[in-house]
């Protein structure tokens, strides 16, 4: 990596987890043990702040969440019931939770996306 940033070569970095599921911006304690957001670039692949250059983030439009722990814009009401079916039980046997109705954008979330990873642009998925 230190190669690479000497070089100017061009680094992406994806990350495997949600920010909700963050250490510091996270859901305590329902989180990993490492940093999702931005941050977790610097700490975790020892990448100066000073060299990163546009940060994008991505995110489902409809929030889903595996287990037990808190869900700030969870539906429970007959919108549950079309999720569950859509996203069936997981490889860890525990059900997917789903936030906002209906596959709407998640404007909570989306806004702590900002604040906590200062991103340039945004990539809507579903």
């Amino acid at each position: 990596m230190q190669k690479a940033l000497r070089e100017n070569k061009r680094i992406l970095v994806e990350g495997a987890n949600a920010l909700m599921l963050d250490l510091d911006y996270g859901t305590y304690p329902f989180v990993t043990s490492s940093s999702t957001a931005i941050g977790g670039v610097c700490t975790g692949l020892a990448i100066p702040p000073k060299q990163i250059g546009r940060v994008i983030g991505v995110a489902k439009a409809y929030t889903t969440r595996v287990g037990a722990g808190p869900f700030p814009t969870e539906q429970v009401n007959v919108w549950i019931f079309f999720i569950i079916w859509k996203h069936p039980i997981n490889t860890t046997g525990h059900g997917r939770r789903s936030g906002t109705l209906c596959k709407r954008l998640d404007t909570s979330m989306a806004r702590l996306l900002d604040a906590a990873g200062g991103v340039g642009g945004l990539i809507w998925s579903s």
